[in-house]
C-alpha cells in the first residue's frame, strides 16, 4: 500500500511523461528475464499479426501493458484531460440510459477498463466492477492507495447477496462491467471452447449465463490504447436477454458468447499490443 501511495504520488507530481520513463526499462526486463510471459507474448503476437513475431514486437507488446497499467493512476485519479479520447458506439449507451436500463458491459484484458470511467464523468454511468474474491480483495486495496472514494465501486462474486446486489444495481440504471476472456480454476464455472485467432481456446460462460438471468442487456466494451496519450474508448452491441425465454435462455448465451469472441478477435488484429493475457490462452501445454 505505501509502495501504491509513493507511485501515486511521483506520478501526479512528475507528471505523466517524466514518470512513463522508468516503464523503458521495466518492460525490457520482462522481454529478456520473464520466459513464460515471453512464449506467451510470441505465441499471441504470431496469430494476431499473421507473421513470425520479433523481439521489438515483444517489447512494444509489454510496453503498452505498462503504459496502461500506470495510466489507471491517472483514470483512477479522474486526471482524464491528460488522454485524448475518441468514443465510438455511446448512442448506444444512450439509448439504454434513457429507458432506464442498466448495462451489463463485458471486457477483457484487452486495453484499458479504466478508461470507461470517462463515460461515467460525462454521462453520469455509475459502474460497479464484478470480480472473483481474491481479485476483488487485491483491487480494492489498490483503490484505496489511489482514490479511496472508489473502494465501493467493486462486487466480489461467488458471495450468497452478489446477484441481488448486481440486481439492485442494474434496477436503478447502474452498470456493471465484468471480464469475460478469463475462468478462474476454483470458481466453478464452466466453459466452452470458441474459435480464436485459429484455434479454439476455452471462455468462461458464467458471465453470460449471469446476464441473461438477469435479463440484461449486454454491450461489449474496450480502452484501446493507441500509443501516447491516445486511447480510442468504443462499444458494441452483444446481446439483449430482456425478451429471452427458458427455452430459448441456452442458445441465447452460447450466441452471445460466439459474439463476444468475434468482437474480441476483430479488436485484436486490428490493435494486438492491447492483449494482457501472458499465458497460454490457448492451453496447448495442460495435460
Amino acid at each position: 500500500m505505501a509502495v501504491m501511495r509513493l507511485m501515486r504520488w511521483l506520478s501526479l507530481h512528475l507528471g505523466r511523461r517524466v514518470s512513463r520513463c522508468i516503464l523503458y526499462p521495466i518492460a525490457a526486463y520482462f522481454v529478456l528475464f520473464a520466459p513464460s510471459a515471453k512464449r506467451a507474448s510470441k505465441q499471441f503476437l504470431n496469430r494476431a499479426l499473421g507473421r513470425e513475431a520479433w523481439i521489438a514486437d515483444g517489447f512494444h507488446h509489454v510496453l503498452s501493458f505498462a503504459s496502461v497499467v500506470h495510466d489507471r493512476i491517472y483514470w483512477l485519479s479522474d486526471c482524464h484531460d491528460l488522454f485524448d479520447i475518441q468514443i465510438t458506439g455511446d448512442d448506444l449507451l444512450e439509448q439504454y440510459q434513457r429507458t432506464g436500463r442498466g448495462v451489463v458491459f463485458m471486457g477483457g484484458h484487452f486495453g484499458s477498463f479504466e478508461a470507461l470511467r470517462v463515460l461515467g464523468v460525462r454521462n453520469g454511468l455509475d459502474v460497479r466492477m464484478l470480480m472473483y474474491p481474491d481479485n476483488a480483495r487485491m483491487v480494492t486495496q489498490t483503490l484505496a492507495a489511489i482514490n479511496p472514494a472508489l473502494a465501493d465501486s467493486v462486487i466480489a462474486l461467488g458471495r450468497s447477496d452478489a446477484v441481488l446486489r448486481v440486481r439492485d444495481h442494474l434496477t436503478t440504471g447502474g452498470c456493471v462491467g465484468i471480464l469475460a476472456d478469463r475462468s478462474v480454476a476454483d470458481a466453478q464455472e464452466g466453459t466452452d471452447h470458441v474459435e480464436f485467432l485459429g484455434s479454439p481456446a476455452p471462455f468462461p460462460t458464467g458471465p453470460f449465463r449471469l446476464a441473461a438471468l438477469l435479463r440484461a442487456p449486454v454491450v461489449f466494451m474496450a480502452g484501446v490504447y493507441l500509443g501516447g496519450n491516445r486511447y480510442h474508448l468504443r462499444f458494441d452491441a452483444i446481446a439483449d436477454f430482456q425478451n429471452v425465454d427458458a427455452a430459448e435462455r441456452s442458445q441465447a448465451m452460447t450466441n452471445a458468447q460466439r459474439r463476444y469472441v468475434e468482437i474480441l478477435e476483430a479488436q485484436c488484429v486490428d490493435a494486438p499490443w492491447n492483449w494482457f493475457n501472458f499465458y497460454d490462452f490457448w492451453a496447448n501445454d495442460a495435460p
